[in-house]
């Protein structure tokens, strides 16, 4: 069971799934404190940060940066084990094509695609954008935040845009733990020291991601 003392600090900016997100985490880890907040000092005094975001990015960013959460955010991945779900794993690159165009927090290298209005699969059936339900995700990486759960397990999406994960230079490369299929191939998951993100929605993933957010609050990086 999870140390009474952790405290998870699900960051709220307006923009995110919160109250789902912090259920999960109280399911999966019910000797942990889980709160919502957007009070600077109770990040820093948290063990564990989830960084959620669901939303038009332009949204998002303006909120981030107005409440000071761009600082708040980098500091976090300095110090403690972060999460990133959904916009808050695109909030983290240097740049997103959605809205004509926005800045990111350029924590990581790269940038976010629009999946396009002409998409087909394999078979050459048309596909919706947004990309909206469950698909596989294929572990690019052994990682412990992977433990637990079976290559190929499906999550649960919902996005018009994703990050890119072909064609992309070594040191964004380096960055994929995990890839999904949608007519292109694109960055599920990343990694980086304190950091993973998910472009998927754990908290809607029932069984694959209850394990991930499990995972994540006894997850201890090495760096």
């Amino acid at each position: 069971m999870t140390d009474f003392r952790t405290r998870i600090a699900v960051l709220d900016y307006g923009m995110g799934n919160l109250h789902s997100v912090s259920k999960a985490l109280e399911h999966v880890a019910p000797g942990a404190e889980v709160i919502i907040t957007s009070d600077a000092a109770e990040v820093a005094d948290a063990d564990r940060v989830v960084f959620p975001g669901v939303g038009a990015i332009r949204d998002c960013m303006a909120e981030i940066r107005r409440l000071g959460f761009d600082k708040l955010v980098a500091k976090a991945i300095e110090e403690k084990p972060v999460l990133g779900i959904c916009v808050g794993m695109q909030a983290l690159l240097e740049h997103s094509e959605e809205n004509n165009g926005i800045d990111g927090l350029g924590i990581l290298p790269g940038k976010v695609r629009f999946f396009g209005r002409d998409l087909h699969d394999t078979a050459g059936e048309k596909l919706k954008v947004p990309h909206m339900g469950w698909n596989r995700v294929n572990q690019s990486i052994d990682h412990p935040m992977w433990q637990g759960i079976e290559q190929g397990s499906r999550f649960y999406f919902v996005h018009s845009y994703y990050v890119e994960s072909e064609g992309v230079d070594e040191s964004q490369q380096e960055l994929v733990a995990g890839t999904c299929d949608y007519s292109v191939k694109f960055a599920a998951a990343l990694v980086r020291d304190n950091l993973f993100a998910v472009q998927f929605h754990p908290e809607k993933s029932q069984a694959a991601g209850l394990q991930l957010l499990s995972n994540f609050v006894t997850w201890q990086p090495h760096c």
